[in-house]
């Protein structure tokens, strides 16, 4: 329940000085808020301004972040933004985050990847493993999707994979630990990936080489 509307970027006067955050000023919210996140980081790394940072890490944060708000929407210049190792339940829309290329949410609550329309248009990296995602909707809008870490979560089905399709660029993914792999090997499911995604050059952590049956090289396993 952010107080800011849908589509609504918080004004940045609003996160400035020791301003009271917008969410969660009701006391309901047992977590971390975001708001509240930033401003640890910012402690931890010499006061650096949020507006600035290339680089912001709000990882296994102790409460932890329960919901993604509007409040990191300030973080205008972020490229790489990490909130794994939290409790984050739901993915949310990101409009201000026009430079994002690597989101990091893995280790978390998510049980479906949504939000993305906004950041797609620079999105080249999300790591997402650990969480309850069972279906590959929603990453339609990353057309500069190159790496896709999504190992230990729920997907059952291979067909899932038929989705990345609408990401041309993808060629670095972790599928691992999804319930799909259940009694095969890494390398047995290697052709069934293959099957759906053509272009791909590392799966699992292996650099795929020529042919699909040129598998001698067990030395990475």
């Amino acid at each position: 329940s952010s107080h800011v509307g849908p589509g609504q970027i918080p004004s940045q006067a609003q996160f400035r000085g020791g301003d009271e955050p917008i969410a969660g000023r009701d006391g309901t919210m047992p977590g971390c808020n975001c708001q509240k996140a930033i401003q640890i980081w910012s402690e931890k790394n010499e006061n650096a301004n949020a507006e600035e940072a290339e680089v912001v890490k709000l990882m296994c944060l102790s409460p932890p972040i329960e919901k993604m708000d509007g409040s990191l929407n300030q973080l205008v210049n972020v490229k790489h933004l990490s909130l794994s190792t939290n409790c984050i339940d739901k993915m949310i829309p990101l409009p201000a985050l026009k430079n994002l290329e690597i989101l990091s949410l893995g280790r978390n609550m998510i049980k479906k990847i949504s939000g993305l329309e906004e950041v797609g248009a620079t999105l080249r990296e999300l790591w997402i493993s650990y969480n309850s995602i069972s279906t590959l909707d929603g990453l339609s809008p990353c057309t500069k999707l190159t790496t896709l870490f999504m190992s230990n979560n729920k997907i059952k089905d291979w067909t899932e994979l038929a989705k990345l399709q609408a990401n041309p660029d993808l060629v670095n993914v972790l599928l691992f630990g999804n319930p799909m792999y259940e009694g095969i090997t890494k390398k047995e499911a290697r052709p069934k990936v293959l099957e759906h995604l053509p272009n791909i050059r590392t799966l699992d952590g292996e650099l795929l080489t020529g042919a699909p049956d040129d598998d001698d090289d067990e030395a990475g396993e």
